[in-house]
């Protein structure tokens, strides 16, 4: 059987200024706090709240890999948690074109996440028993995602 994407909503995810860790054993870490951003689509709307961030570690071969944790406020007040992992990654030139603040267009690279969402709230059960998959990219200080729900 082969599984399905359905479309369930874009997240604009605002971000601040990543943090610097350093080299560290397992390459370049920082830490960059999410800060809001919005929810849109035909099965959730609503808001990022101001509460998480994505943990990278870029590799020497220039992956970089993503594990952030955040929440979203649902139009109708419901809570949901976001664990969001994956990766990106650039060619040369386009990392390059990025460093210089050239708004690279997300077809020039690859950066996909596993998501799963969680809640206790009853509207939004669906979500517990399901994965999810994003793909985007970043513009700025904003992270742009189209979720779907793997059926």
């Amino acid at each position: 059987m082969q599984p399905t994407l359905e479309h369930v909503c874009d997240f604009a995810i605002d971000l601040t200024p990543p943090r610097e860790l350093g080299e560290c054993g397992a390459g370049t870490r920082r830490i960059i706090p999410i800060v809001g951003g919005s929810v849109s689509g035909p099965l959730l709307n609503g808001r990022i709240l101001n509460i998480g961030a994505d943990w990278q570690t870029v590799h020497g071969d220039g992956v970089a890999v993503l594990d952030a944790r955040y929440a979203v406020e649902t139009d109708d007040g419901a809570v949901i948690e976001v664990i969001s992992q994956g990766i990106r990654h650039m060619a040369p030139d386009v990392a390059a074109r990025a460093a210089a603040g050239e708004d690279v267009p997300f077809t020039d690279y690859y950066m996909r996440t596993a998501i799963r969402l969680e809640t206790g709230h009853p509207a939004y059960a669906w979500v517990n028993r399901a994965l999810f998959l994003a793909s985007g990219g970043k513009s700025g200080r904003t992270v742009r995602l189209s979720i779907y729900r793997i059926d």
